[in-house]
């Protein structure tokens, strides 16, 4: 009798010791991450121009920049962490990372679930197909296949505004990148894919395969992208809208504009 309670102690014991383990980063984000100096950041590394791995497998990009920078000025290293886009707002709250910093795109439902930092950049959603599909405008979409990411702000004006694309469309198919979606929309098996701007508009001019594909307008509201940061830790967002502040000031930010877009 006395060995089981022993055993049913020693059970207890790891699992307190598991579970205070798990949440300590958690619960005392900002004190943490000051001792650690480390930030990790949670991203997809697809994602092109903002987060991406070059053929070397070295990670790139205009947030990657960005985030470095921002760290800098807080005294902090990046530790950038690739996650599943689809359970980023999970990953967030369950604290395997600190912040979300991925072009993500501030909406009304995910400020739901996270504190936003000030944007800093501006993107919006527009429909990419085939350059000889008969496709010119959205509404050429009637009874086609539309292609998007899943977890996307793309998703969510898809469902939010089901007028423009929901209702039309035959039917959706999700990816979890892009790289996935556009060898579907070559292969024509989807006829049109919502997409970020920034995403096509670098996709594209870097793509041998640039002119068989053409870019149409699409009447969702413009997006911004901002850092996200768990509702447990507005210190955390207001030390980045600081540095981000100061990176606008100095003409860091505008130099990486130049840089990634031209």
């Amino acid at each position: 009798m006395k060995k089981i309670k022993r055993s049913w102690f020693l059970i207890a014991f790891i699992l307190g010791l598991f579970m205070v383990c798990g949440c300590s980063r958690r619960a005392n984000s900002w004190d943490t991450i000051k001792h650690s100096k480390t930030l990790v950041i949670g991203i997809d590394d697809s994602f092109v121009p903002m987060d991406f791995r070059e053929k070397n497998g070295q990670l790139v990009g205009f947030d990657v920049d960005l985030a470095k920078a921002a760290a800098k000025k807080l005294s902090l290293k990046a530790d950038f962490q690739t996650i599943d886009w689809s359970m980023k707002e999970t990953e967030l709250r369950n604290g395997t990372i600190d912040v979300i910093w991925n072009g993500y795109t501030q909406t009304r439902a995910r400020s739901q679930k996270v504190l936003f930092t000030k944007p800093y950049l501006e993107n919006e959603q527009i429909l990419v197909t085939k350059t000889h599909s008969n496709i010119n405008s959205y509404k050429g979409m009637n009874q086609k296949i539309l292609g998007v990411q899943t977890g996307s702000s793309g998703y969510d004006d898809l469902i939010s505004y089901p007028k423009i694309l929901k209702n039309r469309i035959k039917s959706s198919v999700l990816y979890d990148t892009y790289n996935e979606a556009f060898i579907d929309l070559k292969a024509g098996r989807i006829n049109g894919l919502l997409i970020d701007s920034v995403y096509a508009n670098y996709y594209l001019s870097h793509s041998k395969y640039k002119n068989e594909f053409q870019k149409i307008k699409l009447p969702y509201p413009p997006e911004e992208f901002a850092v996200g940061v768990s509702k447990k830790d507005p210190i955390l967002r207001d030390k980045l809208n600081d540095a981000l502040k100061s990176l606008k000031r100095d003409g860091t930010i505008a130099k990486l504009k130049q840089k990634w877009f031209k």
